[in-house]
């Protein structure tokens, strides 16, 4: 899969719709399944779900820019990479 071909800008808008539908499900069942808990927890437990959501978009962004900016290092390659820099 090549970097901004119609297969990827395909699965990019497939995946913002999945993490869309978690994310619109997980804020209506927190209040529902954890009844009786302080609205600050719940304000708290929104914002660790908003701060998922902006590290997923910084990788996709790292990624993106990677595609764009020859030898730019790929993030998913970068992950493989063992600590002494052997491929793991």
């Amino acid at each position: 899969m090549g970097c901004f071909s119609l297969w990827f800008l395909r699965d990019l808008i497939i995946w913002i719709i999945v993490i869309c539908g978690i994310v619109a499900i997980i804020r209506l069942l927190i209040p529902s399944l954890v009844p009786g808990v302080p609205p600050i927890i719940l304000q708290i437990l929104n914002i660790v779900l908003w701060v998922i959501i902006a590290c997923a978009i910084v990788y996709l962004i790292f990624d993106l820019l990677s595609c764009a900016l020859v030898g730019f290092p790929r993030l998913h390659s970068l992950l493989l990479v063992s600590p002494v820099g052997l491929r793991a």
